[in-house]
C-alpha cells in the first residue's frame, strides 16, 4: 500500500461516491433500516456521508453537516441495527473490492460513534 493514503486507496471521492451509493441501495433495501429513511432526503445523506467518508480517510473534503450525535438522536437505532449496518458496509466494501485492511479502517471511522449512533433524547435528560 506503500504512501498512498487510504482516501487514495478508496479511489478518491468519487470511489468512495460509489461505495456510499452501494451501501445506502442496501440500507434501503433491508427490511429492518429501510424504514428508517421513510420520508429522509437520501440524497442529502449519501453526500453527507461521502464527505464523512472522504474526511475519515484522509482526503481534502470536509465534514460539515450536524454532529452525528445530533443527527441522530432521535432514531431509534439499537445496537442490532448497527451490527446489521456494519454488515452491509462490509458488504458494499467488497463489492468494489476494498482489501480488508481497509475495509476494516473504514468500519473503524464509523464505528467509533457507535455511542453517539445509539444516543436517544433520554441521555440528554436531566
Amino acid at each position: 500500500m506503500g504512501d498512498t493514503t487510504l482516501y487514495e486507496r478508496l479511489g478518491e471521492r468519487p470511489g468512495i461516491r460509489a461505495v456510499v451509493d452501494d451501501f445506502y441501495d442496501r440500507l434501503l433495501a433491508d427490511d429492518d433500516l429501510g424504514p428508517f429513511f421513510e420520508g429522509a432526503d437520501v440524497e442529502s445523506l449519501r453526500r453527507t456521508q461521502t464527505d464523512f467518508l472522504c474526511e475519515a480517510a484522509g482526503g481534502p473534503e470536509t465534514y460539515d453537516a450536524a454532529p452525528v450525535r445530533e443527527a441522530h438522536i432521535d432514531v431509534p437505532f439499537t445496537p442490532a441495527h448497527i451490527e446489521r449496518a456494519v454488515e452491509l458496509l462490509y458488504e458494499s466494501l467488497d463489492e468494489y473490492g476494498v482489501p480488508d485492511e481497509d475495509a476494516d479502517a473504514v468500519v473503524q471511522a464509523v464505528a467509533q460513534y457507535e455511542d453517539d449512533l445509539l444516543a436517544s433524547p433520554e441521555d440528554d435528560a436531566v
